[in-house]
């Protein structure tokens, strides 16, 4: 990882205290991380419970991988977790112009020094009731499409075992394993030469999103629904706690 030394520093203190938490509470089993690209990369996992990051962030930080999410920018002011975000060049989300233009040079920079970058392309967990991925949003195909970052889909299941979504207290016993599949880099080679404008954005986040839910599929060995879930349609809001708290 060519990363500052300040950068380097911080994450060898987080991952001393994360990795034997996280090894403590469950087995793990990562499969494909062959695939990762030897420089940076843009990684779109599934999301189905708060401890996602946690998971992704362990698997690829063992892989050599500095692990960058994007996260609120009201988080960089809060004291001690704003000083570990730009420690860790984590990247800021903003509305404005002028941010987002921010935010996509440092997506560049942390690239260029063979960091992944972290996207959610559902922005929040998942609203499906048997926690399949839902509707993508477009960042990271925008991103992707933008800059000829490769996008590297992944599924992980297991870890809401130990930590169901919108859940109150850990489930340690009996002992869960969190399980992880890595894909190839989509192919969005299609959308080369193409305007991006939201169409093709929305065709590109749906090629992501049945990368991953299609690695999904074959963790649990289930079909997925033929449709995918959509917020919007259950009359759900796309950010923060929208379902019953610990239900379905």
């Amino acid at each position: 990882m060519k990363e500052s030394a300040k950068s380097h520093t911080t994450f060898v203190i987080i991952a001393g205290i994360v990795r034997p938490v996280l090894n403590l509470i469950m087995n793990k089993k990562w499969e494909g991380t062959d695939k990762l690209p030897a420089g940076g990369f843009i990684a779109v996992p599934n999301h189905c419970t708060e401890i996602d990051p946690l998971v992704i962030g362990h698997m690829l930080y063992s892989n050599k991988r500095a692990p960058h999410f994007l996260a609120k920018s009201g988080l960089f002011k809060v004291p001690v977790v704003g000083a570990v975000l730009h420690a860790t060049k984590q990247i800021p989300v903003e509305r404005s112009t002028a941010g987002a233009n921010r935010s996509l040079q440092l997506a560049q920079e942390i690239v260029a020094e063979g960091g992944a970058i972290i996207i959610y392309p559902e922005g929040t967990l998942t609203r499906d009731p048997d926690l399949w991925p839902m509707k993508g949003h477009t960042g990271a195909a925008r991103l992707a499409l933008e800059t000829g970052i490769p996008v590297v889909p992944m599924a992980h299941w297991g870890a809401h075992e130990v930590f169901p979504r919108y859940a109150k207290r850990f489930h340690l016993f009996p002992r869960k394993t969190s399980r992880i599949r890595i894909g190839d880099p989509v192919d969005l080679s299609r959308f080369a030469g193409r305007s991006r404008d939201k169409a093709t954005l929305a065709e590109a986040t749906e090629v992501i999103m049945d990368a991953v839910t299609g690695l999904l599929a074959e963790l649990r060995g289930e079909q997925p629904p033929a449709r995918r879930w959509d917020p919007a349609a259950h009359n759900q809001t796309k950010h923060g706690r929208d379902v019953e708290r610990g239900g379905k």
